[in-house]
């Protein structure tokens, strides 16, 4: 570990000073990495102590701490002066200590920090750091010591790590970077920036996630770099042989988590950073948004007509022009002279109003949010106590500091008229902040961070996340038991405690429809499910393929919604007319059958931290092909989708994981671990469902609650082995399931050449209303001639043409037995 500004010539011999100085021309590289020398011939050694969980090494100026945080969680930080920063931090909002067995050794070489999984290698003569699991194995490696230079300008430190590369090593992760899946040979930046109309490759975007996912022969480990500065990653772009990482300020602060699984790492990432609340159901619904729907009759025509096509809709957006003048919390009475009873109609039509509201503030004495921000101080200052003035849509605006405890109380009361009139969903937006002309707010702008204080390089990259935490946590109280839907554009990580996202102002394109599948299983990875795109894309022209195929995939996207720019062609689901009309209607159906599906996903991400989307290589690691698949993807475990991203396309090729999987559209039984070309007429995208699935559908509704559900159909898929499948059920708007009020049923299926069976286990304390289920068996090898269920024989069950029993019984079997 080395300090550019402390170099000693004197001390040092001729020769060495020669080296060194040689290498710190390395010094705004990087990814070159800088040669562990001084240290060495100055021979001082490094000296440990321990405190609880948190193991402390210092060579008498420069200071590293080795926290274990559980079995497979070790954090490093390190203060080149000996002095930490207070331990703060947005995304770990509490760091607790789940690890029981732990411990130092030392050798003549290095200290080790160990668990019963993994060991944190510490060598002595120069903080060089590793890590190795309980079988021996290598699986992290620093390349040079940790290093880091001063900055001259701002104070504090430029802070770097640079690991070994290996030759086959791949990377994943970082959020929703419009790029190629494998992060390996990219140099990525964390710098939340507004980026309309963004392009392949381009970087950096909206969000700033700095954790990555590494994966070297079929053992996996993550780096979560909890840094808000200005950030920069590099996979091997300036040297194939280093990984690095840097940061323009801040400390030195880094988690390993432990695989060996890339699921594993997943789930232990969320550990540290949380997961996505529970939703309201209604917010897995279709959402349909445009810049802007206003007057008022536009909003009735564009809700009328999706009730007169008979296709489904849960959510109706109002952008900026609802506003008066751009000010937010206000309304433009000539578009809209009674929102609330707009909003009540709606609501009983079955839409949820959500509404837009941005950070800037007009200027303007007679406008009581501004008014009370100014008074109160709770707008942004430059560190001449000016305060932060810039441009946006209302004009000239200040912007409320959301990193201060006060501003976010305040601003989460702000919301009770809007609760008062019944909107539903609050869209953040302009977050990053964007600021027009200057791009974002100036570096010397103070933030109150919380006690921690800090200019607005700190606090740039969790500003958007502080004002959607504040939107959320205001929902929340003021609508007592209900659930709030929230969604922003910028976001930190830990941002899904508060909020779902989308990838932000895409264009109408192939290549952003391509760019959108990859994004969003990058998201589902990178600890944030809740996620979709622009539906059609925001910007430029779709054709009638493009926004279907786009539906098609969207269908599968845990947020679904279709948002487009004020300046180009409306486009709803019915805009280009037959066939595109029946087929978006029809996959849009689909996404509303397989609600109970999406919402047990959604509570196996919230409780056990399960990412909704499941690339290939999270199933597969081990075979290095998956490495580079990015098309296919898993929806919760048990349903394979691969969209259609090419215009004309009529077939396609598609990889199935290991296993059998059941084509859903002609239940054909095919085997997994290869790829297969299927058929992709415009009306069908390739889905595939994994075999002993128990696959729970809802019927069709226009939007959640429209009908009493009297019934839930179960798809059971044949299997010859044993499978199991998860359905959880609550009251699908309150916070009642934070009580534990709630049911979790496991459904096993076992199948045999002439028997199926299907079992039922529940916990929890939740009655659903219904009572019967109605099963729908799909791929049996045998014609039934007697079905047993709960020791009662079932006689009066249907075999279909294609093969197919159907046949209806109590929600609360233990176990149904299917006998030739």
């Amino acid at each position: 570990m080395e300090d550019k500004n402390t170099l000693n010539p004197e001390i040092l011999p001729e020769k060495l000073v020669e080296e060194v100085e040689e290498e710190f021309h390395h010094i705004n590289n990087p990814a070159a990495g800088i040669k562990p020398i001084v240290k060495k011939y100055l021979g001082i050694p490094i000296g440990a102590e321990q405190k609880g969980n948190k193991f402390f090494f210092t060579d008498g100026d420069a200071r590293v701490e080795v926290t274990v945080v559980t079995d497979e969680i070790i954090r490093v930080r390190l203060a080149p002066h000996s002095v930490f920063l207070d331990e703060f931090s947005y995304a770990v909002p509490k760091l607790e200590k789940k690890v029981s067995v732990f411990g130092l050794r030392e050798d003549e070489n290095e200290y080790i920090v160990s668990t019963n999984i993994v060991n944190c290698h510490v060598r002595k003569k120069d903080f060089f750091i590793s890590f190795s699991d309980n079988q021996g194995h290598e699986t992290s490696s620093d390349a040079v010591p940790m290093h880091w230079e001063e900055n001259v300008k701002f104070g504090g430190y430029y802070v770097y790590c640079t690991k070994e590369c290996h030759s086959e090593e791949s990377f994943f992760g970082m959020g929703d970077k419009p790029t190629e899946f494998n992060l390996r040979g990219k140099r990525l930046q964390n710098w939340n920036t507004d980026a309309y109309s963004f392009a392949w490759n381009q970087d950096p975007l909206y969000r700033s996630i700095p954790f990555y996912i590494s994966l070297n022969e079929g053992i996996a480990h993550g780096i979560f770099f909890d840094n808000t500065f200005k950030a920069d990653f590099d996979f091997g772009a300036e040297d194939p042989t280093k990984t690095s990482f840097w940061a323009d300020g801040g400390e030195l602060q880094y988690y390993y988590i432990h695989g060996p699984h890339m699921m594993d790492v997943v789930k232990r990432y969320h550990i540290l950073t949380g997961t996505h609340p529970m939703p309201p159901l209604w917010a897995l619904g279709y959402h349909q948004c445009r810049w802007s729907y206003y007057p008022e009759a536009k909003v009735r025509m564009v809700t009328k007509t999706f009730r007169e096509q008979k296709i489904p809709c849960d959510g109706i957006y109002l952008d900026i022009d609802y506003m008066d003048g751009y000010r937010c919390f206000t309304w433009n009475r000539k578009y809209f002279p009674d929102p609330k009873k707009m909003i009540k109609e709606l609501a009983d039509q079955g839409f949820k109003t959500v509404v837009i509201i941005d950070p800037g503030i007009r200027v303007d004495d007679n406008y009581s949010v501004f008014k009370e921000g100014k008074e109160n101080r709770y707008f942004c200052r430059r560190c001449d106590d000016y305060f932060m003035e810039g441009h946006v849509w209302p004009g000239r605006c200040q912007f409320p500091d959301f990193t201060n405890p006060e501003v976010r109380e305040w601003w989460g009361g702000l919301f009770d008229e809007l609760v008062q009139l019944g909107v539903a969903g609050v869209w953040n937006d302009m977050n990053e902040p964007a600021v027009f002309g200057s791009g974002t707010f100036p570096d010397d702008v103070r933030h109150q961070y919380d006690g921690h204080r800090g200019s607005h390089r700190k606090a740039h990259n969790i500003y958007g996340m502080q004002m959607v935490r504040a939107t959320y946590e205001g929902l929340r109280k003021l609508m007592k038991n209900k659930r709030p839907f929230t969604i922003t554009r910028a976001g930190y990580s830990g941002v899904q405690r508060f909020s779902s996202v989308w990838t932000g102002d895409n264009v109408a394109s192939w290549e952003h429809l391509k760019l959108g599948n990859i994004q969003c299983q990058r998201l589902s990875i990178s600890g944030i499910s809740f996620c979709g795109t622009d539906i059609g894309g925001f910007s430029g022209e779709p054709d009638g393929e493009l926004f279907t195929r786009w539906i098609q995939m969207g269908t599968f996207s845990p947020f679904m919604r279709a948002h487009s720019a004020g300046d180009t062609k409306e486009r709803e689901p019915w805009s280009f007319g037959e066939p595109y009309t029946a087929i978006n209607r029809k996959f849009i159906e689909l996404r509303y059958r397989l609600l109970p599906y999406l919402y047990s996903a959604f509570w196996e991400h919230h409780r056990y931290g399960f990412p909704i989307l499941r690339p290939v290589i999270l199933q597969e690691q081990e075979a290095l092909t998956n490495h580079f698949r990015q098309d296919e993807f898993t929806y919760g475990d048990k349903i394979l989708i691969c969209p259609v991203l090419e215009p004309g396309q009529k077939s396609r090729r598609v990889y199935l994981p290991k296993g059998k999987w059941y084509n859903f559209w002609t239940y054909e039984l095919v085997d997994g671990a290869k790829e297969i070309v299927v058929p992709t007429p415009l009306e069908i995208i390739p889905i595939f469902v994994k075999a002993g699935s128990v696959i729970p559908e809802y019927p069709v509704m226009q939007y959640v609650g429209e009908k009493e559900i009297d019934e839930v159909k179960l798809n059971v898929y044949y299997t010859e082995t044993e499978v199991n499948s998860f359905l959880f059920e609550d009251y699908g708007e309150t916070f009642a399931y934070e009580q534990d009020i709630y049911l979790e049923k496991k459904f096993v299926v076992k199948g045999k050449d002439s028997k199926l069976t299907i079992q039922q286990s529940m916990e929890g304390l939740y009655t659903p209303r219904y009572e019967n289920y109605h099963f729908n068996i799909i791929g049996l090898p045998f014609r039934p001639s007697r079905i047993i269920a709960d020791n009662k024989d079932i006689t009066d069950f249907i075999v279909n043409k294609d093969k197919t029993v159907e046949l209806k019984f109590a929600k609360n079997f233990k176990q149904i037995e299917i006998l030739k």
